[in-house]
């Protein structure tokens, strides 16, 4: 029987599977581990490259893909006692990542891992500077105590590189009634039924994707309207979020003067803040105008 199973859900992603999957295959240190791969119509050569590794294939019509339904369907496929779930284009940086995330679990209070993502060759800055705030190179462990100090992080938490025990997953599941950042809505229910979540660092992945400013801005949007949707908008959230904008914008500043780069930015910063914003308010909004500001489709 595996002690781990690994969930990739897949879509196009002939880019990326292979390294994936070939680094996933390589890992060491750790127990028997499966390979779940439940695939939504990909019309590339995703699964033909991924048949070359010992992996379980489920394929799903491409219509019925739903970020946190697919990965309910996918968790209830598996035999681990520790579900990690991978995105197809998140490559493990080492031979090591695995063994960093599941030694966590040692601890019978840990309930679920996260990883360090780390952006890929010809990022853009914005990308790195919003990687480097999120992922940084501590180790945190997120409880009742750590709540006060991590303000708007502390519930932040990124399925694309992340394990759950299995009996935690099955007491909490992906929020189904959320279309986008299923991860944000799993992680508090954990946190809330008194697990510890806990970010490592050592389980490093390369994954990033550049943003235009307009898809900045749509997706801080839809960031905005689940923060609403799930309770998690608060004077704490609000006030360490604040100051984290507050400390990037110096920081660029800085780093680029007041030259192109720094008001680029800057520019980029401001969607980002306005998106939010109008997200965490959508309630105010016609919802014809909510359906335009959404980038996920969130009202659909």
């Amino acid at each position: 029987m595996p002690e781990t199973s690994v969930v990739i859900p897949t879509k196009n992603g002939e880019r990326w599977i292979g390294e994936c999957l070939e680094a996933v295959h390589s890992q060491e240190g750790v127990g028997p581990l499966e390979v779940v791969l439940v695939d939504s119509g990909s019309t590339d050569d995703t699964l033909e490259i991924a048949r070359k590794y010992p992996v379980r294939i489920v394929e799903i019509p491409g219509q019925a893909f739903h970020h946190a339904r697919t990965r309910n369907y996918a968790a209830t496929l598996t035999a681990g006692n520790y579900l990690v779930f991978l995105s197809q284009d998140a490559v493990p940086a080492n031979n090591s990542w695995l063994r960093a995330m599941l030694r966590n679990f040692e601890h019978g209070t840990v309930g679920a891992v996260y990883g360090r993502q780390v952006p890929r060759e010809g990022s853009t800055q914005e990308r790195r500077d919003a990687l480097n705030t999120m992922y940084g190179t501590e180790r945190v462990v997120k409880d009742a105590s750590t709540k006060q100090s991590l303000g708007y992080q502390y519930y932040h938490f990124s399925d694309a590189n992340a394990a759950i025990r299995k009996e935690v997953w099955e007491a909490t599941r992906f929020p189904e009634e959320l279309k986008v950042f299923e991860d944000l809505g799993i992680a508090k229910r954990i946190l809330d039924a008194g697990w510890n979540i806990v970010y490592e660092p050592g389980a490093s992945v390369v994954h990033s994707h550049n943003h235009t400013t307009l898809e900045l801005f749509k997706r801080y949007f839809d960031i905005g309207y689940t923060f609403q949707r799930i309770g998690i908008w608060n004077e704490l959230t609000e006030n360490s979020m604040v100051k984290e904008v507050k400390k990037l914008v110096r920081k660029k500043f800085q780093r680029n003067g007041s030259g192109r780069a720094a008001v680029g930015g800057i520019r980029q910063d401001i969607a980002k803040s306005a998106g939010f914003w109008l997200g965490v308010h959508e309630k105010h909004l016609p919802i014809a105008v909510k359906r335009r500001l959404t980038r996920h489709h969130v009202y659909s």
